[in-house]
């Protein structure tokens, strides 16, 4: 059920009526006249309503329908819940894409922490960049890159671009609400004053921009470098602003980390633990190094098992990894990762060889969903074979020329292969994702919309939601509570610039956005209000956050959710612009 190459729309335009007498631009390239055929058409090409129809017309209804063809993916989700299973076999169907759906959110996260952060931190180490700006440039692409993706392969489509605004709209509320809320309740503190009032404001900014291109109903070209220009500016307001406060200071400290460039002095450091977790193993080193096989080598790589710590951890973590293993034993084979950190820079002269074999293979067979791999040059052979002889030969070069004790000169250009073959694999799963959500919004008659800010947003935030949290808990609250907005705006404006910057042609320098449904503005005002009663709100408690300020966040937030759902189901109605 693979599907082939298809033609990137040059005009975006979410679900919804088209001008009269404007040409329909199909996924294939194709083009629906105006006029004749095109009304015949008409009610054909909403494969919205499947579901309408008498369950023994749904698979010919499907099949024989342009609108309900998936673009990119490997599976034909409709085609499968549809054709493959039958109707009264439907929620077992539902079942088991919900299932799948979790563990392309478990690929996303597994993909992005543990192969696509650190290969982004060992590029920012060999080029030698401060801690601030890799913070908010590679550290910043790395914990958003599930969302960035997802919202380029969603604005990749008209029919899925409802997904993208969703999600950033979403996440910003959620985190903003939800995130900063809990923060405030786990570990009440004293947020730093400028970085608080130049994230907020960067924000809202962003925000408006969004709103105003939503009202116009199109995004150009200009407005689209404006996003990324605007970024840019922020990255260079953020490391002016840790430059002048560090001159303030004056006290010699090291360059703060990502995402906290004006961490303050006062922050209780917790107690040093008297036994490190990740050096359990000490003890059990040999004393004196030992030449090991190439063979051994290799199958300790690609152990994603620590066994030690598999026996002293509960059995709900074990449950979790289990489903994480054959995820993290597949990107081990395929994505090489170089580790700054380490003596040997993680350098594994069986497996990195090997990778120099799988990494291109994995490119050129998730790019376009393998059809450029599966494309044979003059009709007889294939691009794969071709990447497969030559990446084959220059891995043998690189076995015999090097040792396994020492990683050679140019081990630093691995990252830069580990970063790619990751992207791919996060860009492959996005693709899953973004399919299978317009799948279940097909089912259960669902707008992208509520999709994106549910569970698009929902899935793409739940690891910083973890991660922030765990770090208020461990006495750094400031730090997690400016991550919770360095973040999302890395999302929104990369997010939406670079998505619909992608879509647009020399020809035709515009990309359409028309709103499929009034929840867009609802979206829209609930997280302008979050945005406006932080600011109003913390900055009138002197910067103290304290239990009373989560509690109205995360209160909120449920109420936002409740009006929006109202909203999807038409209890509440709303008069678009």
């Amino acid at each position: 059920m693979g599907q082939g190459p298809a033609g990137l729309p040059g005009v975006l335009s979410l679900p919804g009526a088209l001008p009269a007498g404007a040409p329909l631009q199909l996924d294939a390239g194709h083009t629906v006249p105006p006029a004749g055929d095109a009304l015949s058409h008409a009610r054909s090409l909403d494969c919205w309503e499947v579901r309408e129809h008498n369950s023994s017309e749904w698979c010919h209804f499907i099949r024989s329908n342009p609108d309900c063809r998936l673009d990119g993916g490997f599976l034909d989700y409709l085609d499968g819940v549809f054709c493959v299973f039958p109707p009264r076999l439907l929620p077992l169907a539902v079942t088991l894409y919900a299932l799948w759906l979790l563990y392309l959110f478990i690929i996303l996260g597994v993909t992005a922490e543990k192969f696509f952060c650190p290969n982004l931190s060992a590029i920012s180490t060999n080029l030698k960049l401060s801690h601030n700006v890799a913070g908010v440039t590679f550290l910043a692409f790395g914990n958003g890159a599930p969302d960035v993706f997802s919202a380029v392969v969603a604005f990749s489509d008209p029919r899925t671009a409802g997904l993208a605004i969703g999600a950033i709209f979403g996440a910003g509320v959620f985190v903003t609400t939800v995130v900063a809320g809990g923060i405030a309740l786990v570990k009440p503190f004293t947020a730093a004053s400028r970085p608080f009032l130049r994230d907020v404001i960067f924000y809202m900014v962003a925000v408006f921009l969004t709103f105003l291109v939503l009202y116009l109903g199109r995004i150009r070209l200009g407005e689209a470098l404006g996003y990324l220009g605007l970024y840019v500016f922020y990255v260079l307001t953020v490391v002016l602003c840790t430059w002048i406060h560090r001159r303030q200071r004056g006290d010699g400290l090291a360059p703060p980390g990502a995402w906290e460039p004006e961490m303050p002095t006062d922050v209780e450091e917790p107690e040093p633990s008297s036994t490190n977790s990740g050096d359990y193993g000490e003890e059990y080193r040999p004393l004196l190094p030992s030449r090991e096989s190439s063979l051994r080598i290799l199958a300790s790589a690609l152990s994603p098992l620590d066994y030690r710590k598999w026996r002293r951890k509960p059995w709900y973590w074990r449950l979790f990894k289990a489903f994480r293993v054959p995820v993290e034993l597949v990107l081990l084979l395929t994505v090489p990762v170089v580790d700054p950190d380490k003596d040997d820079l993680n350098w594994k002269r069986p497996l990195n060889c090997l990778h120099i074999l799988t990494s291109p293979l994995l490119c050129v067979l998730t790019l376009k969903s393998g059809a450029y791999g599966l494309y044979q040059i003059q009709g007889i052979f294939p691009v794969w074979a071709l990447v497969t002889l030559v990446a084959s030969a220059l891995a043998l070069i690189i076995f015999i020329t090097t040792s396994n004790e020492e990683p050679p000169k140019y081990h630093c250009v691995f990252a830069f292969l580990g970063f790619l073959a990751s992207a791919m694999w996060i860009n492959a799963a996005a693709t899953e994702l973004v399919n299978i959500l317009r799948t279940l919004g097909i089912i259960f008659q669902l707008s992208n919309t509520v999709l994106g800010l549910t569970l698009l947003a929902w899935g793409n935030s739940i690891g910083d939601t973890f991660s922030d949290l765990t770090m208020a808990r461990q006495g750094y609250p400031r730090m997690a509570f400016s991550a919770c907005f360095g973040g999302i705006i890395f999302n929104i404006l990369v997010g939406v610039g670079l998505g619909c910057l992608l879509q647009m042609t020399s020809s035709q320098p515009l990309v359409k956005l028309e709103p499929d449904s009034p929840l867009v503005w609802v979206l829209a005002g609930a997280l302008g209000l979050s945005l406006v009663f932080s600011l109003v709100t913390v900055p009138a408690q002197c910067f103290q956050l304290g239990q009373p300020y989560g509690v109205c966040l995360i209160a909120s937030y449920l109420l936002f959710l409740c009006v929006a759902l109202l909203t999807e189901f038409r209890v509440i109605h709303f008069s678009t612009p």
